[in-house]
């Protein structure tokens, strides 16, 4: 289906969910594959693994208790096609990857969840890759069931590992018609 041209490498986007954020607003960030992405050559990025990264606060720590101001959870999306600031449904095609942090604050615990078990799409088969032949990929994320802390600056990275792949002409449509139908 598809031959490599480059090696693995990584991408990433992070966005910053301000303090004070309500439950169900969502923040939207995107990632520009226009240098990687060729429509005339037939050139696609080849995404292997994506991992969630939840920081907070301007020393980037990891204190789940300094991120929400109650139990709740932070959710994150990578899409490759644009969902506005919404999340989409599972079974969505565009979607990428998804994740939460879900936080029980009286307990101080945190549990990080990969939706798509494990965010890993294959590491060494192209075959196993999701294949994306947008010009642009979408990172949301947002709190759920609390408000975030008052005080401090939540910040969700998606460090996606990929490769630049070359794919037949059939191919190429074929992922395009796929893309282009998820939309509607």
């Amino acid at each position: 289906m598809a031959t490599a041209k480059t090696g693995s490498f990584y991408l990433t986007e992070t966005i910053a969910l301000p303090a004070g954020t309500a439950s169900g607003t969502r923040v939207q960030g995107s990632i520009d594959l226009g240098a990687y992405v060729n429509v005339a050559t037939g050139q696609a990025i080849a995404i292997d693994q994506v991992d969630f990264i939840y920081q907070v606060s301007s020393d980037y720590g990891s204190d789940p208790a300094s991120m929400l101001q109650g139990n709740g959870s932070i959710g994150a999306q990578l899409s490759d096609l644009n969902p506005g600031t919404a999340f989409l449904r599972g079974d969505d095609q565009s979607l990428i990857a998804s994740g939460s942090l879900s936080i029980d604050q009286a307990n101080n615990i945190a549990s990080h969840v990969s939706d798509l078990y494990p965010d890993n799409f294959g590491p060494s088969s192209l075959s196993e890759a999701y294949m994306v032949v947008n010009d642009t990929m979408y990172l949301n994320a947002g709190v759920d069931a609390s408000t975030s802390n008052a005080t401090t600056v939540v910040y969700v990275t998606a460090r996606i590992r990929c490769r630049v792949v070359k794919l037949s002409s059939k191919d190429w449509m074929a992922i395009a018609i796929q893309s282009t139908a998820s939309d509607n």
